[in-house]
């Protein structure tokens, strides 16, 4: 039988498959967002667990930054966002931060191929 691209792709990621619950797959590249990320963290520090692939997984500032300046006037974003950075910093996450570089806003668009803002800095 015929197997689409997307279930080749999917049976190519399982790492484990249990019957009465959902596949557990294994993603190359995890990209984070500062947005949904904290309850990320937090499920990882409950459960006593690091990130398992720290140097495939890529945190972005690109959800709740302001758009038109480096000034947050929103409160809640401006939590969201030092969120990430304390959470990056625990868990050792190279962290793309908002407006230290040019063309900083065309990470959305191409996260894969974005190079760390910091010229390869990790935060520790």
């Amino acid at each position: 039988m015929a197997r689409t691209l997307a279930a080749k792709i999917w049976e190519s990621h399982v790492v484990n498959r249990s019957g009465d619950g959902p596949d557990l797959l294994y993603a190359d590249l995890h990209l984070l967002h500062e947005v949904s990320s904290p309850q990320a963290f937090d499920g990882l520090r409950a459960a006593g667990r690091q990130v398992r692939r720290p140097d495939l997984t890529l945190a972005l500032e690109d959800h709740a930054v302001p758009t038109d300046g480096p000034i947050f006037v929103d409160r809640a974003a401006r939590a969201q966002v030092e969120a990430m950075r304390r959470n990056c910093a625990e868990f050792g996450l190279t962290l793309f931060r908002h407006g230290q570089r040019p063309g900083d806003r065309a990470r959305r668009r191409s996260g894969a191929r974005a190079e760390p803002a910091g010229h390869g800095d990790r935060l520790r």
